[in-house]
């Protein structure tokens, strides 16, 4: 099992894609050495455009270069690709079903130095709520390329979210990448845990230790939270005595909603673990946020003794 950072891995495949297809050009907002856009400007100076700390207006510049034929990738934190390019997303990209692909870095508490205000909670609420919309929330490096690629081959607006640090792989290598479908990272029978994003990494940690408690987890990312195959969440949960829902992001219009919704009428307990509706914070570390958050893999054990009817520990 290797490691790989996310940002790494999509400044590549850019490059890769950018060597098949002339069309590619990338908008940086002055963060290209953090984003990794900076690799596609070493390999394709001409085709690489720096905006400047304006991320309204290279979104919008992006439209165009759309409509002229090209398939543009924006490049900024999360937290200022989702919030303060909003209205232009909304208004001249989603409206018009434009083909414009708006990558998100840093997602989550993974900048965990820079607290609140470069913490994006609320990125994968607000981008799943625009029409026309598709999000993609890989959970390592390698499906980062995955996600990438089938990005660049869809007609419409895309959002990207990457996470800032090293993650070890996790994503199986002989999966067939499907836009909406679940992926089972590991098979159980008692809980069912939906994750996506990072926290494939620490369901994976939580289900090990329940299964020494006796307790059989499956664990299934989800790579794309928009769409969504709803029936497959809901074969993935039948006969479970329950479920847990794990995302790096407010519990306000992600997964948790999603699965909920998914799953009314069934009937099946859910537990959620989310970021409940605060921001974040400076920190040492994103283990520290991780943990201080109940995201870690403690809190999501906790959560599967739960849904499998255990008393609390």
């Amino acid at each position: 099992m290797g490691v790989h950072n996310q940002r790494k891995e999509y400044g590549s495949m850019l490059v890769e894609l950018g060597k098949k297809n002339p069309d590619i050009v990338v908008l940086e907002a002055d963060l290209g050495k953090s984003t990794m856009s900076c690799m596609f400007e070493e390999a394709f100076p001409d085709r690489y455009f720096e905006m400047g700390i304006a991320e309204q207006n290279m979104t919008s510049f992006a439209g165009g270069l759309a409509l002229a034929g090209k398939v543009p990738f924006t490049n900024t934190f999360a937290v200022f690709a989702s919030g303060r390019a909003y209205d232009q997303i909304r208004q001249s990209i989603a409206t018009a079903k434009l083909n414009v692909k708006i990558v998100g870095s840093s997602s989550g508490m993974s900048d965990f130095g820079d607290g609140a205000t470069h913490q994006s909670i609320d990125d994968v609420a607000i981008m799943s709520a625009i029409p026309n919309m598709t999000v993609f929330t890989p959970c390592d490096g390698l499906e980062v390329r995955r996600a990438v690629e089938a990005a660049a081959q869809l007609e419409g607006p895309c959002y990207i979210r990457l996470c800032r640090n090293d993650l070890e792989d996790i994503f199986p290598a002989d999966t067939a990448y499907r836009i909406g479908e679940p992926v089972v990272l590991r098979e159980g029978t008692d809980v069912t845990v939906f994750t996506h994003g990072i926290m494939a990494h620490e369901a994976l940690k939580a289900a090990a230790a329940a299964e020494k408690e006796g307790i059989s987890v499956s664990v299934v990312h989800i790579p794309t939270i928009k769409p969504l195959n709803e029936e497959a969440v809901r074969t993935l949960s039948a006969g479970k005595k329950g479920v847990v829902v794990c995302e790096e992001c407010s519990i306000r219009g992600g997964l948790n909603m999603l699965v909920s919704f998914a799953l009314r009428g069934s009937g099946i307990p859910m537990e959620s673990v989310a970021v409940m509706d605060v921001f974040g914070q400076s920190a040492s570390s994103h283990e520290e946020l991780l943990e201080y958050y109940g995201l870690d893999a403690k809190s999501i054990y906790r959560k599967i003794r739960k849904a499998a009817g255990k008393q609390e520990i």
